[in-house]
């Protein structure tokens, strides 16, 4: 079975879509296939399709949901290549002892298990490679952290669950690889500008600063891509633009860490490259 929920749902057994369109068994599919090979809790997808206010109907309209999703993964098993029905003869009874709708969409107690039968999932391998990616940022490794986090960048192709309408619990995975994302695009532009790369920054970033407006991180990464290019009063106009937004969204100041690259960007000469403060360990101003 291959996964992917890093933009559209797509499930695919056999190489045939298992993928429902209704709104409600996409759902159940959705949150089954996001932890594939795990028990998921009846309660937890009853919570996911009706927000904790659940119809009395709710466990015999979940199990009909969940009858829908067998229907698919049967009619691909048939289909798929390797779910022949029978001997060359036509025997059905040869075909015994292969996995069944049953075997794919497990119950069991508490909950139902969707077994991918050690397929592909586009989730396992992101977090695979950024691993990687991580492990070698930490060693130092930086053009291997740059290639291993593109990689695993490059499976996303859109917002996790991107066609889903989702319940409570996967808005609340949406934000959750989300996060991991954003992680891994912060290390992925921090081992590329450690490689001198700043000025292939440049439009990325420009982009990125845009859209989280309020993401310190990529602003300093932003600000050190531009004065690294010899545009300093635009690395410390990206400053001001961030300190207005934080103070009038957030009512917050810009953290100690971006208010020293700001200071360091001042006293720099517009061409001179910025030193690497070690100050409380903050990784932000770490641009050596």
């Amino acid at each position: 079975m291959d996964i992917d929920v890093l933009g559209a749902l797509a499930v695919r057994e056999n190489g045939i879509s298992i993928t429902p369109t209704a709104p409600k068994p996409r759902q159940v599919l959705a949150l089954l296939a996001l932890h594939a090979d795990q028990v998921v809790p009846v309660s937890a997808l009853i919570e996911e399709l009706w927000a904790g206010a659940p119809p009395r109907s709710a466990r015999t309209t979940l199990q009909t949901y969940v009858l829908q999703l067998r229907a698919l993964i049967a009619n691909a098993l048939e289909q798929g290549p390797r779910g022949d029905t029978g001997s060359e003869d036509g025997d059905p009874r040869a075909g015994r002892g292969r996995r069944t709708a049953k075997d794919v969409l497990v119950t069991l107690p508490g909950g139902y298990l969707l077994d991918s039968g050690g397929g592909v999932s586009d989730v396992r391998e992101f977090e695979r490679l950024s691993g990687m990616g991580y492990r070698a940022m930490d060693a130092g490794d930086f053009p291997g952290a740059a290639r291993q986090l593109r990689d695993a960048l490059s499976l996303w192709s859109g917002p996790a669950f991107a066609d889903v309408h989702g319940g409570i619990q996967l808005d609340m995975e949406t934000r959750r690889l989300e996060e991991t994302r954003l992680c891994a695009l912060d290390q992925r532009i921090e081992a590329d500008l450690r490689l001198g790369r700043h000025r292939e920054l440049l439009a990325e970033l420009t982009v990125l600063a845009s859209r989280y407006r309020t993401h310190e991180n990529l602003h300093g990464q932003f600000m050190l891509a531009l004065h690294r290019s010899g545009r300093r009063s635009e690395a410390l106009d990206v400053y001001q633009r961030l300190r207005a937004t934080l103070v009038r969204e957030l009512g917050l100041e810009p953290s100690a860490a971006l208010r020293r690259l700001q200071r360091s960007i001042l006293m720099a000469g517009p061409e001179s490259p910025l030193e690497a403060p070690e100050a409380n360990g903050e990784r932000l101003v770490r641009v050596g």
